[in-house]
């Protein structure tokens, strides 16, 4: 599953620390002639932009958001669009969200929970789409997978092991140190908590006691450290207590070689034909499994209705598909999960997923080639190792590029790298994978806020966001100029971007900075005041799209 965990920071903390103590009718011109003399935004974002940030307007706003409220201010604000069923390829998504309930997409033709195939689409109950996990949740990593049933040739079995000797022993470690990290961030927390006589503090309290034993003073430089990495202590107690889990699924789950996540499914995995399995019910079984309920928010969370925030594009229903677990998914759930979303409606399919071993990839090849036979855009997250995908020995699952090949076998899959809030050096997200071939496109992926089961809201990051935000304004494309095609709407999202030629840091790594137009094939950052823009001009032939942009 394409994720990251934001807060390994901690990792780097000194051991010793805790031993011791609409009337636009033309595009922004692209490249922007002056966009990369745009005056950065030097302050730290508000509690309203950061929440926001990716629907801001670079030029108006200095942040590298999409323009998406510029887009509905200026373009959208009085036009009638179509529905477009956007189908959610993901973990499950909670169904009765506030932001969520109204856009939801309803099989009318299916009658509820009578255990029956009503519509004779081959599934059974399937009123807002389908669930290919069942009642399983927590999984290996593929090629974990890959050495416990023996699969896959001897070179990769080769390859599977060398990584897994390398990674369970990392995880276990890292679980150990953050485990012993909260420990001693608990205990100093009490310790202070005893001698202000209250709950709460801050750095200035911290500031103001006098250490009168060497055990206060351990307490007071943890803490002092700890704000650091938080505004309050209790946060900072949650993000270390996410690390724990984080790494505790890991060496659980994910590098268990003995762990067995599908046997509550029933079915046999590696056999394509062995259907039907799943069921109707594609919602989150815990709350934990968040990752699908915010993607379906970045896309289309009702929009201006009081709640939470706003989604990137109306006119939509979202389609729930419950595909991916707590782990890799599988190649026959993903296959199935495309060809069901085609298959019912969907115009757009969001794939926020992605893995470096896919034993039965052609299955997934074959439903991307049949969603493009039917018109159906794939936008697909580039994942979050901080990779180059163009270098082979980076392959990320599904792709538009088979294993060793650069000649893209279909024209209907846009892949999405992520930027961060601050426009320049650092706008590309640390964690996100990069390529002048492999990736497409890069959007807002860094701390996005977006909903959460229960009816909360909360920021989280990756290429998994940036890949819904880009689903979202193809979903504007499609409402607004239906007689698009899958294929042009992936050219216009390329072409329309804001191009720049500022130097950035990828990976983290400040020692080798690129320029932001080599690391994607377009070179830009997706735009949707400009994507609608063009959009326009070419529904009614006043422009044409550029033949080598797909």
């Amino acid at each position: 599953m394409n994720r990251t965990y934001s807060k390994l920071s901690f990792l780097s903390l000194s051991a010793s620390l805790f031993l011791m103590g609409c009337g636009a009718t033309s595009l922004v011109s692209t490249p922007v002639e002056n966009i990369d003399t745009v005056p950065l935004k030097i302050t730290d974002l508000t509690e309203t932009e950061r929440k926001n940030w990716g629907h801001a307007d670079l030029i108006m706003d200095t942040i590298p958001g999409m323009s998406v409220d510029r887009a509905y201010k200026e373009i959208i604000k009085n036009k009638k669009g179509k529905t477009v069923i956007v189908a959610v390829v993901d973990s499950g998504i909670d169904l009765e969200h506030e932001d969520l309930n109204d856009v939801l997409w309803t099989n009318t033709d299916e009658i509820p929970n009578n255990g029956k195939d009503d519509d004779g689409n081959g599934y059974v109950d399937d009123i807002h789409g389908y669930n290919f996990l069942g009642d399983s949740y927590n999984e290996q990593l593929e090629y974990v997978r890959m050495l416990r049933l023996n699969i896959g040739d001897a070179s990769e079995r080769a390859q599977a092991r060398l990584l897994l000797d390398k990674e369970y022993p990392e995880a276990l470690q890292n679980k150990q140190q953050y485990e012993q990290i909260y420990q001693v961030v608990k205990g100093a927390d009490a310790a202070v908590k005893e001698k202000l006589g209250k709950e709460t503090y801050t750095k200035e309290d911290l500031k103001s006691i006098e250490a009168k034993t060497p055990q206060m003073e351990q307490s007071i430089a943890v803490l002092t450290q700890m704000f650091t990495y938080g505004d309050d202590i209790p946060s900072v107690l949650d993000e270390l207590n996410e690390g724990i889990t984080y790494f505790a699924d890991q060496v659980n789950y994910n590098l268990n070689k003995d762990f067995n996540g599908r046997t509550p499914v029933g079915d046999d995995p590696y056999d394509i034909t062995d259907v039907p399995y799943g069921n109707g019910n594609p919602k989150n079984q815990v709350e934990s499994e968040s990752h699908g309920t915010h993607v379906a928010g970045i896309i289309a969370a009702e929009r201006n209705n009081g709640f939470g925030m706003n989604g990137v594009a109306q006119n939509v229903e979202i389609m729930s598909i419950r595909a991916v677990p707590n782990g890799d998914e599988y190649d026959k759930d993903i296959a199935l999960g495309i060809r069901y979303a085609v298959d019912n409606g969907a115009k757009i399919i969001n794939c926020s997923f992605g893995k470096a071993f896919s034993p039965e990839a052609e299955w997934v090849y074959e439903a991307i080639q049949y969603a493009a036979s039917r018109d159906v855009l794939i936008v697909h997250a580039a994942g979050n190792d901080g990779h180059d995908l163009d270098d082979p020995e980076n392959p990320n699952f599904p792709n538009d590029a088979k294993l060793g090949q650069t000649t893209e076998f279909v024209d209907n899959l846009i892949t999405v790298g992520a930027l961060t809030s601050s426009y320049g050096s650092d706008m590309v997200a640390t964690f996100s994978n990069y390529g002048k071939q492999n990736v497409d496109v890069f959007a807002p992926g860094d701390d996005i806020y977006s909903t959460l089961p229960n009816n909360t809201y909360d920021f989280q990051g990756g290429t998994s966001m940036a890949a819904p935000a880009v689903a979202g304004v193809s979903a504007l494309v499609r409402s607004y100029y239906p007689d698009l095609t899958a294929a042009q709407v992936k050219s216009i999202i390329m072409q329309s971007g804001l191009y720049s030629k500022a130097s950035v840091i990828v990976a983290g790594d400040e020692a080798q900075p690129t320029t932001f137009d080599k690391i994607s094939k377009s070179g830009k950052m997706v735009n949707a005041y400009n994507a609608l823009i063009l959009a326009d001009n070419i529904s009614k032939g006043k422009m044409t799209l550029n033949s080598n942009s797909k």
